[in-house]
């Protein structure tokens, strides 16, 4: 069979690129290794699928902490208005919620891949089931894809098959080696957006508590602050998780010594804080500390405060001295914890590393090295923070590979 372009890997950005090029005119195959398409876009924002983050381009950038610079081409040619207007004429209706995020109104990601199958279909886009082995070259380029079944004959390819993050849903890193094997540089892949592992027990005996509006800070080896974020966060099993502690997993470097610090208070300064513990202590005074702070905190972090403040929590409040207070203070305005690592790259929502931007044109997501080859989406060095972003540059980099291929086919 002989196409124009071949698109291999049926995610977020594979769809959209193979949309975007059949729509320019060109005939476009989508080969895809599961027996179905957007495997993974299922299970992105627990299901519902965060399609983007109304905000410009600029503010997209300044959510992508790694080579957001690259992104500037394809996101100002594709920004978040026009991945909304696509999805809503593609007759997915959106909603947008807390911090511009956007969702499909259903609440069901299977919206968002229902939109996304009948422009496939509409635009004849023919897809495949098939695990591509390697890409066809000559001396001029690109020239085909092999499966292990067969080999398809086409001038364009546009390798879009996703990370190394959620092996089960076909991430397995499969384009890191197709990509190497034509002589491109591949980052090392490690989590971004993954939950963190922290030492001691402490975090690990409040599993299951779920904190809103806390402030979270990330301090270095050296304990300077390189991110700080506010709003919701989970302690589990082996350490902490949520949305805020995904974030700051992306400013996490090699080596040990990395600290997080949360505010658990942080609509109270320190005196006001105070003068609070002090109304509870007063009105609660014959009760044990262990019930005197139930207003204040919740019932499974009291005995990790007062352990790490060394007060027994049998201890009656009408006890609990000046130096007991300034210690709680400290404790709830700065609960630290030594992270020991992130957790294995299979558990992180998206994968930092890939194919280095450096070899990529940032206008056309072509390949530098090998003509008629282009790359989308999660295998190329770029990831961006929780809330749509890194949706969107599967969204603008697809748009960009796609539009691409035909441009270069016209000329």
């Amino acid at each position: 069979m002989s196409i124009d372009v071949c698109v291999v890997g049926g995610g977020p950005a594979g769809m959209f690129a193979a949309i975007t090029a059949a729509q320019s005119g060109a005939s476009v195959l989508l080969l895809e290794k599961n027996g179905r398409l957007g495997k993974k876009l299922l299970i992105t924002g627990k299901g519902r699928c965060n399609v983007t983050n109304d905000c410009n381009a600029e503010q997209v950038l300044q959510n992508t902490p790694r080579n957001g610079k690259f992104l500037y081409s394809a996101m100002t040619a594709y920004p978040p208005e026009q991945v909304k207007s696509f999805f809503q004429k593609a007759g997915c209706s959106l909603k947008t919620e807390r911090g511009n995020r956007v969702f499909p109104e259903s609440d069901r990601s299977q919206s968002v891949l229902d939109a996304l199958q009948r422009q496939l279909k509409e635009s004849g886009v023919m897809v495949r089931t098939g695990r591509v082995k390697s890409i066809q070259t000559n001396e001029t380029g690109v020239i085909g894809v092999s499966t292990a079944e067969q080999t398809f004959s086409c001038k364009k390819v546009i390798l879009a098959t996703g990370g190394a993050s959620y092996p089960a849903t076909g991430s397995t890193g499969d384009g890191y080696r197709i990509a190497r094997d034509l002589g491109h540089t591949i980052v090392e892949p490690q989590g971004s957006l993954v939950p963190l592992e922290t030492a001691g027990n402490d975090c690990q005996s409040m599993q299951g508590l779920a904190l809103r509006n806390v402030g979270v800070k990330l301090l270095n080896p050296k304990g300077k602050a390189v991110y700080k974020d506010f709003g919701e966060m989970l302690f589990t099993h082996f350490g902490v998780s949520g949305p805020t502690i995904l974030s700051a997993s992306a400013h996490i470097g090699k080596g040990d010594g990395w600290k997080l610090v949360i505010d658990l208070k942080p609509a109270l300064d320190e005196a006001k804080l105070d003068d609070r513990i002090l109304r509870d202590l007063e009105q609660y005074q014959n009760r044990s500390m262990e019930n005197a702070l139930t207003d204040l905190l919740p019932r499974s972090m009291i005995p990790v405060i007062l352990n790490r403040i060394g007060v027994d929590g049998d201890l009656q409040a009408n006890s609990f001295t000046k130096q007991n207070r300034r210690a709680l203070v400290e404790q709830l305005k700065a609960f630290t914890v030594e992270i020991i690592g992130k957790r294995p790259v299979s558990e992180a929502i998206i994968t930092s590393g890939g194919v280095k931007v450096g070899e990529i044109d940032p206008g056309t997501m072509a390949s530098k090295k090998v003509p008629g080859l282009y790359f989308a989406g999660e295998i190329i060095d770029c990831d961006a923070y929780t809330g749509g972003f890194n949706l969107q540059i599967a969204w603008a980099t697809g748009y960009a590979a796609g539009k691409a291929v035909t441009l270069q086919r016209e000329k």
